[in-house]
């Protein structure tokens, strides 16, 4: 086959509320050999979210204790949780064939890039700050306190653009959902993609 054994790592960030978990489960659910790695958090689940699937949800003395034992690729505190991506869940993925998607914060994807050279980094931005506020505000979970508190990391995360790959504005979501489906496609038609053993084989 053209890919190689080991998938790919992709990098998703985005301000909170502008649609990036979305965007990466829809994206899962329609390419084939894409997982996404479930991350660890602190945080409480909110409402319908289903544990060992959109997080595994962990106090913070075991969080604690991972991260001494080294399982963790990188970790952040944000909005005051923990998340943390397992090295462990994301290698087992990538050795067996699938690209794995991470959805993870700013600070996360810094370190993640700093330790994986190869990955490809994706910017999620909303439309405008008032369609980013008007999201925050329509989960029931976020208070206006919380609220704020997003809105003013948001324009602080949001310069963060220009040390990504590639920039995807989610104003309409199927919109942006194809041209999330765009970059993974491209990056698996790349040169340095081909198994030189399958090369070999087409050649005889």
């Amino acid at each position: 086959m053209m890919r190689k054994a080991r998938g790919s790592l992709f990098i998703v960030s985005a301000p909170s509320g502008a649609g990036k978990t979305t965007l990466c489960q829809q994206l899962t659910s329609f390419l084939p050999d894409i997982r996404q790695s479930v991350s660890f958090t602190t945080r409480p689940p909110r409402r319908g979210e289903v544990n060992d699937k959109d997080y595994t949800f962990i106090g913070e003395e075991e969080f604690r204790k991972l991260i001494a034992d080294g399982e963790f690729l990188e970790w952040a505190k944000v909005h005051g949780n923990l998340y943390g991506t397992s090295r462990s869940r994301l290698e087992k993925l990538r050795e067996e064939g699938n690209d794995a998607i991470l959805d993870i914060d700013i600070q996360g994807a810094r370190q993640v890039r700093a330790a994986d050279g190869h990955g490809v980094s994706i910017f999620i931005l909303p439309p405008s700050l008032s369609v980013l506020r008007a999201r925050l505000a329509s989960r029931m979970s976020n208070s206006p306190e919380e609220i704020e508190l997003r809105m003013n990391r948001a324009k602080e995360e949001i310069m963060e653009y220009k040390n990504y790959d590639y920039v995807i504005v989610n104003k309409v979501f199927g919109e942006a959902l194809e041209r999330l489906k765009a970059v993974v496609i491209a990056e698996r038609s790349r040169a340095d993609r081909v198994d030189p053993e399958w090369m070999r084989n087409i050649m005889q």
